[in-house]
């Protein structure tokens, strides 16, 4: 369940911060006088953007607090800890009455918290986030109850859900020309503070040789601090969706004032006739970019490339975080923690977090026809992550489930980037952030069947073993599927491939992972209207 909540931040923000280095690439590409193209009038530099001076000092400070309320030693803890003595629950109590809730949660508030987030202009949410990370070692530390662990688990999901906040908190406070700049510093914020918060719990509990209580005290004493550094947060003037209409509207009225006023005093008499009848107010609604992105994600399908990233950000990431929130609960099955038995937990999520920022990085250098190859590369990937579960689900060694996990998470981050890019790239920022959106939901959804299902004490309520072989079976389902696709896809490649040689017609030549396809003018709506309009 920690694991789970750590992992979900980086991919959402990895997420939502390549696309935004997508539009900062497609900027630097251009001469000057083409900027204008790749940045519109409603993201370019106003006097909403603060002055250099202002956005350093907001940007430094937001980095400040994505690193410090990232730091949770007790995180990678928390099963052990409930079922050591101290708290005492059983095996079966964690693994189907308690964790099951943090998916349930998790999906119940993340449309609320996706769009509240954009509505309130991301603080009021991140506030929210502290006072639910308080809440939950408050949970933790005076709580004894099943239902109060299940409430922590409420809370927990909450907290997951209100990681979007930061992700795009970030790109509020500058100009789309230093989004590349500024999503690195977050990134490397969030990152540091993970691994900084996985080592430093298992250096207490290996050389300090302190308690899973005093461990989870020193981690109420960490979020509170990010409480209050999410208290003094600047607030942003500007969004993606919802403020963003508004302020559009109030320029125009502003504009319209102006001009109404100069044709007062160039033609008052004609000034004094009545005036035009104003827009119908019940059809505005089909205006607001909000809605015409709902009603434009349809054409999304349409697009096999799309499709393809889509569904592999759906099931994969579903398979993905389902071992993660179980992982702990197996390896205190293959390795209880006791006084005789030191448990490695936070090394190895320090690991594994290492890991995965290496291969996210290298993803960027990978250079392939993705148009081609990407359904086989999802297969092989998909493949291998089956093995892994499949050792998991079977050693005796807790070591091989170490590793085994490690290199997990390590080739699914390997994909996210590439995942991101491909979505991204021919997509507007805001269409972006709406297809993450609905891909993450989705995914949660399928989470919290499978789990109902599978984990529940309500459905079959299956032990951690048997649980991680079903995730082997999902695993090997989506692997033939993939593999089906890839063939379909190679042959139909080669069959329409010129006799002469050369490029087949519609095939693009390798490209690494770069602003593909990403043009100054964002796609048009189906009503003829722009995203950027």
């Amino acid at each position: 369940m920690a694991a789970g909540d750590a992992a979900e931040s980086e991919d959402r923000s990895d997420a939502e911060m390549d696309l935004k280095e997508l539009e900062s690439e497609a900027a630097d590409g251009h001469p000057d006088g083409d900027v204008e193209k790749v940045v519109s009038a409603s993201e370019a530099p106003t006097e909403d953007t603060p002055d250099p001076g202002t956005w350093k000092w907001a940007v430094i400070f937001l980095c400040f607090y994505g690193f410090m309320s990232s730091i949770r030693p007790g995180e990678a803890f928390i099963t052990p800890y409930l079922l050591s003595p101290e708290k005492n629950f059983t095996m079966k109590q964690v693994t189907n009455e308690i964790t099951p809730v943090l998916t349930y949660s998790y999906m119940a508030v993340l449309v609320p918290a996706f769009l509240l987030t954009d509505l309130l202009r991301y603080k009021p949410v991140l506030v929210i986030q502290g006072i639910s990370q308080v809440v939950i070692w408050l949970i933790l530390l005076l709580g004894s109850s099943l239902l109060e662990m299940q409430l922590m688990e409420f809370f927990y999901g909450i907290t997951m859900a209100c990681r979007v906040a930061y992700s795009s908190y970030i790109f509020s406070l500058v100009s789309p020309l230093l989004y590349q700049r500024v999503a690195g510093y977050s990134r490397s914020a969030i990152l540091l503070g993970v691994f900084t918060s996985s080592v430093l719990g298992q250096l207490c509990l290996s050389l300090g040789n302190i308690t899973f209580y005093t461990l989870n005290a020193i981690s109420l004493g960490f979020v509170s601090f990010g409480l209050l550094l999410s208290m003094c947060l600047p607030w942003p003037k500007r969004s993606l969706f919802f403020n963003k209409q508004r302020i559009k509207e109030q320029k125009e009225l502003a504009a319209s004032a102006v001009t109404k006023s100069e044709l007062d005093q160039m033609k008052p008499k004609e000034s004094e006739s009545p005036s035009a009848a104003p827009p119908c107010t019940a059809s505005r609604w089909k205006d607001l970019v909000l809605v015409q992105m709902l009603l434009e994600v349809r054409n999304v399908v349409r697009k096999p490339n799309l499709r393809l990233w889509s569904l592999w950000w759906v099931f994969n990431s579903t398979g993905y975080y389902l071992v993660l929130f179980y992982v702990h609960i197996l390896w205190n099955k293959v390795y209880p923690a006791t006084e005789n038995h030191r448990v490695y937990n936070g090394g190895v999520e320090a690991a594994s977090t290492l890991l995965s920022a290496v291969t996210s990085f290298a993803a960027g250098y990978v250079k392939i026809r993705w148009n081609v190859w990407s359904e086989l590369v999802i297969a092989v990937i998909t493949a291998v992550q089956a093995g892994l579960l499949l050792l998991m689900g079977t050693t005796d060694s807790i070591w091989v489930c170490y590793a085994s996990y490690v290199l997990f998470r390590g080739f699914y981050q390997f994909l996210v980037p590439i995942a991101t890019y491909q979505i991204a790239s021919s997509l507007t920022k805001e269409l972006c952030a709406l297809v993450f959106g609905i891909n993450t939901f989705l995914g949660t959804v399928l989470k919290s069947i499978i789990i109902l299902i599978f984990a529940d004490k309500r459905g079959l309520a299956l032990e951690v073993h048997q649980q991680f072989l079903v995730f082997f079976i999902y695993f090997v389902l989506i692997t033939i599927v993939y593999f089906v696709c890839a063939a379909v896809v190679i042959i139909r490649h080669y069959r329409n491939q010129p006799k002469e040689g050369g490029v087949a017609n519609g095939q693009a030549p390798p490209t690494e992972l770069s602003a593909m396809g990403l043009n100054s003018e964002a796609e048009p709506f189906s009503n003829g209207q722009s995203v950027r309009a």
